[in-house]
């Protein structure tokens, strides 16, 4: 099974930066990871050629949960729940990645503080360690889903 998960965050602007983190962070060789930082849309091609089974994208999102909260995040509700660090809307090159996958799942992190200079908080850090291994063991489809 061929599967990519796709990392979006600022690394510099703190919890921002959860997606990429993870995406580093993911040595596991079933998985092309990918390090998208704040432009996502340009490895929309690497997924567009890979046609991969499952597309798994990563970035903090505003629930308003706790802190270091995991949800599946529906593609209709992205705009109004991804925060605005990207060049295009997330909703569109989503849109655009399940014509190319045979699954696509938008997993939404809760951060905490967003500031520029900022470091990934305790709770991101925790949530990560959370993530990385519901990924390795394929079980993110425990991730309970936002609506």
């Amino acid at each position: 099974m061929k599967k990519i998960l796709m990392g979006i965050g600022s690394e510099l602007q703190g919890d921002d930066g959860i997606g990429s983190i993870i995406a580093k962070e993911l040595k596991n060789k079933e998985w092309l990871s990918l390090v998208c930082d704040t432009v996502p849309e340009n490895f929309a091609g690497v997924v567009e050629r890979e046609k991969p089974e499952l597309l798994v994208l990563v970035d903090a999102a505003e629930m308003n949960l706790p802190v270091g909260s995991l949800r599946q995040l529906p593609t209709e509700k992205l705009n109004s729940l991804i925060i605005g660090t990207h060049g295009i809307p997330l909703k569109h090159l989503v849109s655009r990645l399940e014509k190319a996958s045979g699954k696509t799942i938008f997993i939404g992190v809760q951060p905490g503080k967003i500031r520029f200079g900022d470091s990934l908080s305790e709770e991101l850090k925790q949530a990560k360690q959370k993530l990385l291994l519901l990924i390795e063991k394929n079980a993110w489809q425990e991730i309970e889903k936002l609506f």
